[in-house]
């Protein structure tokens, strides 16, 4: 039996039980990790068959929003399934291409939605770097953690990227149960992370990561 681990949930159901393996011992809300200190590429077989649906499964790989092969180190454990978040976080995110562009219409914007904390910058989405992006969406993954609901919200989707960009963006803020939320644009509303936008989003990913490496093996492979 396969299933795509990238484009379902079954790492959160995996991660939400402690690894009983010895060597292991993940805790809840983290990837299992090898004896060296990395994060593991798929789940421990006793760890993932304690989820009912996941029991006949050969194996469960890690997604790539957990940086299998990476040094792996704890994360958040997760709010206890079915409790009711005790508050929601809107945190703003800003940003223009170039440094001559105003960023004005966007603070704005976001300040009449009532978004009070905003990260901002002026850097080109072709940047292999965006440290306010990077910052804001770290804060956000922490949050839920804590009980508490917490929803990232943007101009328009363009600000986050587009294609790949945007496709990964939204796996990891779905791991992290953070949501998404678009004042204008095509994609104008509010968007959970069960929801549709972040399930098309996910599928457009596996879609891309699949082309690549079918390009790659054509590479390799001789006429």
């Amino acid at each position: 039996m396969k299933r795509s681990g990238a484009a379902s949930d079954d790492f959160k159901r995996v991660e939400a039980h402690d690894c009983p393996m010895s060597t292991c011992a993940a805790p809840a809300g983290s990837p299992c990790r090898t004896g060296k200190g990395k994060v593991a590429i798929q789940y421990h077989t006793a760890r993932f068959r304690l989820v009912p649906q996941l029991a006949k499964m050969f194996s469960v790989p890690t997604p790539a929003v957990r940086k299998p092969g990476s040094v792996w180190t704890e994360l958040p454990r997760p709010v206890s399934a079915g409790a009711e978040p005790v508050g929601h976080v809107r945190l703003g995110y800003a940003r223009a291409s170039t440094p001559r562009q105003s960023l004005d219409s966007q603070l704005d914007s976001l300040a009449e939605a009532g978004v009070t904390r905003v990260f901002s910058e002026k850097i080109s989405t072709r940047a292999t770097k965006r440290p306010e992006l990077e910052a804001v969406v770290k804060l956000a993954g922490g949050i839920p953690s804590c009980g508490v609901a917490v929803t990232l919200v943007v101009h328009e989707h363009k600000r986050l990227g587009r294609g790949i960009e945007l496709a990964m963006l939204a796996e990891e803020l779905k791991a992290s149960d953070v949501g998404l939320e678009f004042l204008a644009g095509e994609l104008k509303g509010s968007h959970d992370p069960s929801g549709i936008v972040f399930t098309v989003l996910a599928a457009m990913l596996m879609r891309i990561l699949e082309i690549g490496q079918c390009r790659s093996s054509l590479h390799f492979v001789g006429p």
